[in-house]
């Protein structure tokens, strides 16, 4: 039976102070968990199911515990919990380099959703960093863990302080903008940095500064803006090809 300690040690790690305290984060959900289960089984500290997806999953060399429904409401944090929460050990993340590599730098993106969301769109064309600047939501928010359907175990995710590393990267810079060079009418980049900017301020006068080249998606309708992580997929569309 789930003590009430581990219960609440399970609920915690829904906020980012005992996240960062601890080095540990949830997955939740038969997919995400049997994906990650198949691609990182190591930092697994330990799985909470029901009994159904456990007779369907073998979890050999994990840490496991059989609950009910009950108690896997009692420490899920989704909506609607669904057989499996598992809780794991965060990565270490590396420093990137976009000498000879498409990266992605994201400034202020702070939806979880949206975040989760753009580390998909990443792992789907082949991107295998992401910077993140200071004010992005956090990676192991249970949103964005969820967002990425296992992405999460194959993008490295680095985050930024003042800009510092993007500063410092010598490769071009394409900066998503409103009043760019059409996206159609740049090549394919075989290296650089894309720079995505805010969901509803774009990229920061601070980021901008540093870009070597704005690129626009052309628009034909009304619309005012393009959501960040449908923009990403569209300009990753051209410029990895």
């Amino acid at each position: 039976m789930l003590s009430k300690k581990e219960a609440k040690d399970i609920q915690s790690l829904r906020h980012k102070k005992f996240r960062e305290e601890t080095g540990l984060f949830t997955a939740e959900g038969p997919k995400i968990v049997s994906e990650l289960v198949q691609l990182i089984p190591e930092r697994f500290e330990k799985i909470y199911a029901v009994k159904d997806w456990l007779q369907q999953h073998p979890v050999e060399g994990i840490k496991y515990e059989e609950i009910d429904e009950r108690t896997l409401e009692k420490i899920s944090q989704l909506q609607t919990p669904n057989e499996v929460i598992a809780v794991l050990r965060q990565f270490k993340p590396e420093v990137p380099s976009a000498s000879d590599q498409l990266c992605l730098y994201l400034d202020t993106i702070q939806d979880p959703g949206n975040l989760g969301t753009i580390i998909r769109i990443a792992d789907w064309f082949g991107i295998k960093d992401i910077i993140c600047s200071e004010g992005c939501a956090d990676r192991y928010n249970p949103k964005v863990v969820q967002s990425t359907m296992a992405s999460i175990a194959r993008v490295n995710v680095y985050y930024d302080h003042d800009l510092q590393w993007l500063k410092n990267e010598q490769a071009p810079k394409y900066a998503a903008a409103l009043n760019g060079t059409s996206l159609y009418d740049c090549g394919k980049a075989g290296n650089g940095v894309l720079i995505i900017g805010n969901e509803s301020k774009g990229i920061s006068p601070e980021a901008m500064q540093l870009a070597t080249q704005k690129i626009t998606i052309p628009r034909r309708g009304e619309a005012e803006s393009l959501n960040a992580a449908v923009a990403t997929g569209i300009i990753l569309s051209h410029l990895v090809g």
